[in-house]
C-alpha cells in the first residue's frame, strides 16, 4: 500500500513538473507556430488579392484589345482575333502559373513549419525526460530503490512459478 501511495506521489510530483515546467514553453512554442501560420495564411490572402489584380489587369487588357481590334478591324481582322487569342492564353498561362506558385510556396511554408515543430517537440521531449530521470536518480535512496525494485522484478521473471510456491511450501 505504501509503494503505491509513494508511486501516487511520484505520479503526482512529474504531472506537476511537467505541468509547470514543460506545458508553459511548449504552449508558447505551439502559439508562435500559429501566428506564423497566420501570417502565411494573410501572405496567402495578398497573393490572391494580387491574383485578383492580374485578372482585372488581364480584364482591362482585353478590353483595350477588342476596342483596336475594332478599330482595325476592315484592314486586319484575322491579325487583331490572333493577337487576342494570343494575350488570352498568355493570361491564363501566367495566372496559373501564379496560382501555381502560390500554392507550392504555401505547400512548402507550412511542411517546414510541420518539421520545425515536430523537431522542437521532439527535443524538449528528450530533455525533459532525461531531467526528470536525472532528477529522481539524483538521490541515493532513490537510486537503491530502483535498482533494487529492478532486481526483485527479474528474480521475480526468472523464477518459474511452481519454484516460488515450492520454496515457500519447503519453508513453512
Amino acid at each position: 500500500m505504501s509503494a503505491f501511495i509513494g508511486e501516487l506521489i511520484a505520479l503526482v510530483v512529474v504531472i506537476a513538473v511537467i505541468w509547470r515546467y514543460v506545458l508553459p514553453p511548449v504552449n508558447k512554442m505551439i502559439k508562435s507556430q500559429q501566428d506564423l501560420v497566420a501570417r502565411q495564411v494573410s501572405d496567402a490572402t495578398k497573393a490572391s488579392e494580387r491574383l485578383v489584380a492580374a485578372e482585372t489587369a488581364y480584364s482591362e487588357a482585353l478590353a483595350e484589345a477588342r476596342t483596336e481590334a475594332a478599330k482595325i478591324r476592315d484592314t486586319a481582322r484575322a491579325d487583331g482575333q490572333r493577337i487576342v487569342e494570343e494575350m488570352r492564353a498568355h493570361a491564363e498561362r501566367e495566372i496559373e502559373r501564379i496560382r501555381q506558385r502560390g500554392h507550392e510556396e504555401l505547400a512548402t511554408q507550412r511542411q517546414a513549419v510541420v518539421r520545425e515543430l515536430r523537431e522542437r517537440i521532439g527535443r524538449l521531449s528528450v530533455e525533459r525526460a532525461a531531467e526528470l530521470v536525472e532528477q529522481h536518480l539524483s538521490s541515493d535512496a532513490n537510486r537503491r530503490a530502483t535498482v533494487d525494485r529492478f532486481l526483485d522484478e527479474l528474480e521475480a521473471m526468472a523464477a518459474p512459478e511452481g519454484t516460488v510456491a515450492t520454496a515457500t511450501k519447503g519453508d513453512a
